[in-house]
C-alpha cells in the first residue's frame, strides 16, 4: 500500500493545483481533507493557505481536532510535514496581519509585513526570485522559485532565502517539517522536484 498524503482543506488554499502537483511529483494517494481522524492516520501531511495570516489560523482552528491532530502526528509522531505560502506562516508562533495572532508555534519566530530596504522593491513580492540555501537541508536545492506574498517570517531555523529589497525568508524547518513561502504548485520544474524530495524524505 502506497503512502497516505493529507492535504488539509480549511479553505484557505489553492488545493486543486497543489493536489495535481503533488500527483505530477509522484504521490499515489492524495486525501483532501478536512477531517483530523484522516490526518491522524496520514504518512504526509501538507498545509497550503492563502489569504491573511489571522483567518487562515481561524479557519485551521474552527475544524474539530485538526490541530490537536496536527500536534500528535507531525510533533509527536515525526511524519513529514510540508507548510505552503500561509501554511509556512502558521508555523511561526505570530501572525501581524491585521492584528495579532497565534500560529501553531511549531518555530520560534513572527510573520510581519514586508519592509524592502529598496523603495523600488514593489509589495506584495510577485513573481519568480532566487532560492538560496542559509543552511544546508535535504529538501532546499538553489533555484527559481515562484513568490507572491506580503508577509514574511522573521525568527529561528530559516534554511532558505530570498532577496526582495532586502532578505526575504524562502523557507524554514526542523526536524521533521519544513514550510516554503514559495509556491511550489506554481514553480514549474523546481516546485515539482521539491515535492519529489518531500515525497521520498526519511526525516
Amino acid at each position: 500500500m502506497g503512502q497516505r498524503i493529507a492535504l488539509i482543506d480549511y479553505g484557505a488554499g489553492n488545493l486543486h493545483s497543489v493536489a495535481n502537483a503533488l500527483k505530477a511529483a509522484g504521490a499515489a494517494s492524495i486525501d483532501v481533507t478536512a477531517s483530523a481522524a484522516v490526518v491522524a492516520c496520514a504518512d504526509r501531511i501538507v498545509l497550503p493557505g492563502v489569504g491573511s495570516f489571522g483567518a487562515c489560523a481561524s479557519a485551521l482552528r474552527s475544524l474539530p481536532g485538526m490541530t490537536e491532530a496536527l500536534m500528535v502526528r507531525v510533533i509527536g509522531g515525526g511524519i513529514p510535514f510540508l507548510g505552503i505560502c500561509v501554511g509556512m506562516q502558521l508555523m511561526a508562533e505570530t501572525g501581524e496581519e491585521f492584528g495579532s495572532h497565534a500560529g501553531l508555534g511549531w518555530v520560534r519566530g513572527t510573520v510581519s509585513p514586508l519592509k524592502p530596504d529598496d523603495p523600488a522593491a514593489k509589495i506584495p513580492h510577485m513573481g519568480w526570485n532566487d532560492v538560496i540555501e542559509a543552511k544546508p537541508h535535504p529538501l532546499i536545492e538553489p533555484g527559481e522559485a515562484y513568490f507572491l506574498h506580503s508577509f514574511g517570517f522573521e525568527g529561528k531555523d530559516v534554511i532558505a532565502t530570498t532577496g526582495h529589497g532586502g532578505t526575504v525568508t524562502a523557507a524554514i524547518g526542523r526536524d521533521n517539517y519544513i514550510g516554503v513561502q514559495f509556491h511550489p504548485e506554481k514553480s514549474q520544474r523546481y516546485g515539482l522536484a521539491l515535492l519529489e524530495r518531500f515525497l521520498a524524505w526519511r526525516p
